[in-house]
């Protein structure tokens, strides 16, 4: 199939996107990657009136670590993915981005765009809530800044963005020397969506877990895992606390029966994953998140 018809711009600055934003409102979409919206604009699940094509708009693509990692929204994932200093701030962001399809999808799909399309499977949203991570949205009225976790809230395939605001950068606060990542995914071959997934941050001082964070996708959004995060909180970092972990995982897990598994399929998956990545963040503890 074809796309409905649409006006199309191309701006080649960040105040003429959001021009363009402020004037087409609820009537346009964002073309970054397109790795997600043109399948949806040829099988017309999308219909703008006008399309606005971010790629010329050179300064939202850089990666920058002075003092928090910050990745313009435009950066593709592959650059992401192979960035040295990504992979020292945050090693479980490279890592994730393993994942993502295949690299034909990573050398066009951006961070930005993987974040604002929000698909409950996709990686990204689940790790940067873990990481703690916040995003910059601008309009021609100003800036705001808001938590990956606020942003994507428990929606599908949709943000709390406002029809006139463009993400512009995702800001990640650097790593302490005592934390450790893991990070577990199933899928049913390598590239296809996960059916679950968590990404695992973990603080200790010497054997006992200061701090941790798990994000989990897969279900019906991407989500953090309040119960079994306080399940480790002040435990000993051993295989009774990630299996209490991992029970608390499948309680927290918001997910649905759908063609690809049950609910309850799905909910075993999260507790088993949830296990493997805290044992993986354990095993990483000592050397940092970077």
């Amino acid at each position: 199939m074809k796309p409905a018809v649409f006006n199309y711009s191309a701006p080649e600055s960040i105040p003429e996107a959001l021009d363009l934003l402020a004037e087409y409102g609820s009537d346009a979409k964002v073309l970054a990657g397109g790795q997600s919206l043109v399948p949806m604009l040829n099988f017309r699940l999308a219909r703008p009136g006008n399309l606005i094509d971010i790629n010329g708009v050179d300064s939202l693509s850089y990666i920058s670590t002075n003092g928090s990692l910050r990745i313009g929204a435009l950066t593709r994932l592959t650059e992401v993915g192979e960035s040295d200093d990504v992979a020292t701030a945050h090693p479980v962001i490279p890592e994730a981005v393993s994942h993502i399809g295949h690299r034909a999808i990573r050398n066009r799909g951006t961070i930005g765009g993987s974040l604002v399309h929000n698909d409950p499977a996709a990686e990204l949203p689940a790790v940067l809530m873990a990481l703690g991570a916040e995003v910059t949205a601008q309009s021609v009225d100003g800036e705001r800044v808001l938590g990956v976790a606020d942003l994507i809230e428990d929606r599908l395939f949709d943000t709390t963005l406002g029809d006139h605001e463009l993400l512009t950068e995702i800001r990640i606060p650097a790593a302490t020397a005592s934390s450790s990542f893991g990070f577990q995914e199933f899928a049913r071959r390598h590239g296809d969506f996960a059916l679950a997934g968590v990404a695992a941050v973990i603080s200790t001082d010497g054997s006992t877990i200061t701090g941790a964070a798990l994000g989990a996708f897969g279900g019906t959004h991407a989500t953090r895992l309040p119960t079994a995060e306080a399940a480790l909180v002040g435990a000993e970092a051993s295989e009774a606390a990630f299996a209490a972990a991992g029970a608390g995982a499948a309680v927290d897990f918001p997910t649905t029966s759908d063609v690809h598994g049950t609910a309850e399929y799905r909910s075993h998956l999260i507790n088993v994953l949830t296990v493997r990545a805290l044992t993986e963040a354990a095993g990483n503890a000592g050397g940092g998140n970077g």
